[in-house]
């Protein structure tokens, strides 16, 4: 549980920093190109990257011990992380309903450490394997076909591919049963996480440029915790503690649920008091 919260201090945080640095790049002019080229020379954009990273880290480790839908509850409360952040370093506006979903957030977490018993125990089958490389691969060519999408729920739809690409990530890690190189390049969860990784990260960059934030980062939040959720305890056999299952149910939906009100931090804020 720490390193799955840790995780989402890590990318909460990121967001935020990476934001200042993109703020600071932009008062320059110059093209998409020259402003990115601007942001990468800050140090706050390289601490954010490498945030980054740590919380990718701490991600796998957090799947390797605890049941998914733990994990991508507490992914979920990055958002939490990123407006608490943002209120001070960017000084945005928050609203005292948002003030109190981060509290929400917090308290569905509370819930599901209590109530959250240890990883399942079943390997995953081949077949769920393939089904993993093949979402994966949707989520890719969903992104090919993006530029044919038009309408107001183009967004929506960009961010549950980004939500269902970080999903096929969870799920991978916990099918990837063995770093030996031979037994690794012929697993399909190999393939399947990095090419949700890949896809994810890129129709979530989509959505945030052709969609509204909120519509974006909700759909992303939906895509990336229910259905992995569902994978665990269906498939992988993920459990809670004796009798608290109805703790666990409810801590998930209010964790998600203020997450979702939070949406619009999915991409850093840039209004100022």
């Amino acid at each position: 549980m720490v390193c799955a919260l840790g995780a989402a201090v890590c990318f909460g945080t990121a967001t935020v920093l990476q934001a200042v640095a993109a703020r600071a790049a932009g008062t320059g002019g110059g093209s998409d190109a020259a402003l990115f080229l601007r942001a990468v020379r800050q140090w706050r954009y390289l601490a954010g990257l490498a945030l980054d990273g740590l919380g990718f880290l701490l991600q796998i480790i957090a799947l390797r011990s605890l049941p998914i839908y733990v994990v991508g509850a507490a992914l979920a409360s990055s958002l939490a992380v990123t407006a608490v952040a943002a209120a001070r370093l960017l000084r945005a506006r928050l609203s005292g309903v948002e003030w109190s979903a981060v509290g929400v957030v917090c308290a569905g977490m509370a819930m599901l450490g209590l109530a959250s018993g240890a990883e399942g125990s079943r390997e995953g089958s081949p077949v769920l394997k393939w089904a993993m490389l093949v979402t994966s691969v949707a989520v890719l060519v969903l992104g090919a076909l993006s530029s044919r999408l038009a309408g107001r729920g183009q967004g929506l739809l960009l961010g549950l591919g980004a939500g269902f690409g970080f999903g096929v990530v969870e799920v991978a890690v916990r099918l990837i049963d063995s770093l030996t190189p031979s037994v690794l390049l012929t697993n399909p969860a190999t393939y399947a996480l990095v090419l949700g990784s890949v896809g994810a990260f890129v129709l979530l960059t989509m959505a945030l440029q052709r969609g509204a934030v909120t519509t974006a980062t909700a759909g992303m939040v939906i895509g990336e915790t229910i259905g992995p959720a569902a994978v665990g305890v269906v498939w992988l056999g993920d459990r809670t503690r004796e009798g608290l299952t109805w703790l666990a149910v409810v801590g998930f939906a209010v964790a998600v649920a203020g997450a979702l009100a939070l949406a619009r931090f999915g991409e850093a804020p840039v209004e100022e008091a």
